[in-house]
């Protein structure tokens, strides 16, 4: 497990300072699971899980791996996420009631699921339902979006054959999503992991160069994700860690752009 770098712990959405020692050892003798390691900066890769650890109400510990400065290639960090990337989690709870390390946003949220049997069904038929829309995220809305944010945003230069390209397939997955909200509230039917996958990446449907007039469906959809509190409380958390970071400083897009295969 990889050394903790947070000096706050988040319980439930809520940050605290670290308890004392006499309060720390008696936790620790207590009866009960220890808390989550969740590796994790504020984007809506990030958001899936803090929102699935809220809505689950399970004790989480946040450790912040701010990207711009690159602390996502630390080799602690890389013995939990060997593809530089966050979120990641540790459960110390894990099967057999050993440690285990988990990285992937699609992956965690299908652990958790299981772990808690919250949000992810537990027959075969609902679980091809959700699995379909989560990975439909994984491999789409979440990567398509991205490039938009990416050129739209963040590019020094601008090149509008990228920005038209991703911003029409962005349009065209929300128009997707549109349709299969008009006759259901959540993706899969009921609320789930899908859900908590999508909502941080529509949420940016502006800076994503889209209307949402033109998707009522999931317009409604997008409303009651954000009544949810503890879809705002996953959002909110480690927002104030942004302050300050400009994604066009030429240090920062360094670090978060380009990157090639390291030797070690």
């Amino acid at each position: 497990m990889a050394k903790r770098a947070a000096k706050t712990k988040a319980v439930s959405g809520k940050t605290t300072k670290p308890a004392k020692k006499s309060a720390a050892k008696s936790a620790k003798s207590a009866a009960g699971p220890k808390p989550i390691d969740l590796y994790y900066w504020a984007t809506p890769n990030g958001f899936k899980i803090s929102i699935m650890l809220e809505e689950c109400k399970l004790p989480y510990i946040l450790h912040p791996v701010n990207i711009s400065k690159g602390e996502q290639f630390k080799p602690e960090f890389l013995k939990i996420s060997p593809n530089n990337r966050m979120p990641a989690i540790v459960d110390p709870n894990g099967p057999g009631g050993r440690p285990i390390s988990i990285f992937e946003s699609g992956a965690i949220l299908q652990y958790l699921g299981r772990k808690t049997g919250k949000f992810y069904p537990a027959d075969e038929r609902g679980r091809v339902e959700v699995d379909q829309w989560l990975f439909w995220q994984v491999g789409g809305v979440g990567p398509m979006a991205g490039q938009v944010h990416h050129f739209k945003n963040y590019a020094r230069e601008t090149i509008s054959y990228a920005i038209a390209r991703y911003v029409d397939e962005v349009n065209r997955l929300y128009g997707v999503m549109n349709k299969r909200l008009a006759d259901r509230k959540f993706l899969a039917g009921k609320y789930s992991i899908a859900d908590m996958a999508c909502i941080g990446w529509a949420n940016g449907w502006e800076k994503q160069g889209q209307h949402m007039d033109e998707f009522p469906h999931l317009k409604r959809w997008l409303e009651t994700m954000k009544a949810r509190p503890a879809v705002k409380r996953g959002m909110e958390l480690g927002l104030s860690l942004r302050q300050g970071v400009d994604m066009k400083d030429p240090k920062v897009q360094a670090v978060l752009f380009g990157q090639r295969a390291r030797a070690n």
